[in-house]
């Protein structure tokens, strides 16, 4: 009880109850990441973002399964990198001044396009490989961080009422997959106790059958849990209700895709991505909102939206206008000076939208302990 009380009392002094941060929050903050990463090549800029967002999943990732996932994430984007240097090596297109090495070439038909395997390899070449490499490698380290902080069920629980069936066949498939591979495990550990020894294909066989059992079991108590909950409940709404709906989701959809495509592309005006991502978004949340009162559901113990997610949400905004701000001032620093070679800069708005971004880990809620 004293211990209880002890470990309570800081929460209480400070105001703050001790809760997650709502996943949505995480996802903005960690999308605004990868907007800033990709509209650059800087190698200290991308530096920059990388050590940002590991600092803050070390900071604010709890002991769940999905946050151990992160350091897959950073393997992967680490193959990326080697991968894009050996591809440029063996088959890219060779440039620069400072000749590094000279392999055999191969010059392959016509029909491959006149592509050469081997050839003089330069200094110029490889670093532009190497930071493009670093800029997909950055992308997929925000989009691990996002996966490693925010819980998947709490943000599939907070869709909309437009995406029910879409939000009921995630959750299903998310389940199923963990309660198999726990299924695996305890058919087999009985299997163990009985004193069965069997194993190859014959002993893969009859454990097929009892886990498939279990996971059927599992599966039908899972939707009778749901159907006894609602879920599947829909109010009577107009055919050109439903029609409309659909209309404006799938074009707010599209409009939001193509908003995103051209902030991610450097060479597409901001003001135009800007204006048909606001367009898209609005299109989308107007057919969302529709799409609510056609399903009557309540949830138990909603997600706040407070101040920290608000804050969360701004500071993954704010890197994302350091960026676009700094394209409209001089673009020519977010690109890694490779013809001629020289020695990246360090523009002073990108990194300052940067390091404002790493305050999420102070303004957001610490972890709670599971």
């Amino acid at each position: 009880m004293t211990a209880s009380l002890t470990a309570t009392a800081p929460a209480a002094l400070t105001g703050r109850l001790a809760r997650p941060l709502h996943p949505a929050g995480w996802w903005l903050w960690a999308i605004g990441m990868a907007v800033a990463a990709s509209r650059t090549t800087n190698p200290l800029l991308l530096a920059l973002v990388l050590s940002s967002t590991c600092l803050v999943v070390a900071a604010r990732r709890t002991d769940s399964p999905w946050a151990r996932s992160f350091r897959l994430y950073l393997v992967l984007g680490a193959l990326i990198v080697v991968g894009r240097v050996v591809l440029h090596v063996a088959v890219g297109f060779k440039y620069g001044d400072h000749l590094l090495v000279r392999l055999p070439t191969v010059p392959l038909p016509s029909w491959a396009a006149g592509i050469t395997l081997g050839g003089p390899v330069a200094l110029e070449g490889l670093l532009g490989a190497a930071y493009e490499g670093l800029r997909l490698a950055t992308l997929i380290a925000c989009i691990g961080a996002a996966n490693a902080l925010a819980d998947p069920k709490r943000l599939l629980r907070t869709l909309p009422g437009a995406l029910h069936d879409i939000g009921v066949a995630v959750v299903v498939s998310i389940t199923v997959a963990p309660q198999l591979a726990e299924s695996v495990l305890r058919v087999r550990r009985a299997r163990r106790l009985r004193g069965e020894r069997v194993r190859g294909l014959r002993g893969a066989g009859r454990v097929v059958l009892p886990v498939l059992q279990d996971a059927l079991d599992r599966s039908l108590a899972l939707a009778a849990a749901m159907d006894s909950r609602g879920y599947g409940r829909i109010a009577q709404v107009p055919a050109r209700t439903r029609r409309g709906t659909g209309v404006l989701v799938l074009g707010g959809l599209l409009g939001t895709c193509v908003g995103l495509y051209g902030l991610l592309d450097a060479s597409t005006p901001g003001s135009l991505s800007v204006t048909t991502l606001l367009t898209g978004l609005a299109l989308a949340l107007t057919g969302l909102w529709l799409g609510n009162r056609r399903l009557r559901r309540s949830t138990y113990r909603p997600d706040p939206w407070r101040a920290p997610e608000w804050a969360a949400s701004g500071l993954g905004l704010a890197v994302v206008l350091a960026m676009l701000l700094q394209g409209q001032l001089d673009p020519s620093v977010l690109l890694a000076p490779l013809q001629p070679l020289a020695v990246p800069a360090v523009p002073l708005v990108p990194v300052a939208g940067v390091l404002l971004a790493t305050l999420v880990a102070v303004v957001s809620p610490p972890p709670v302990p599971r």
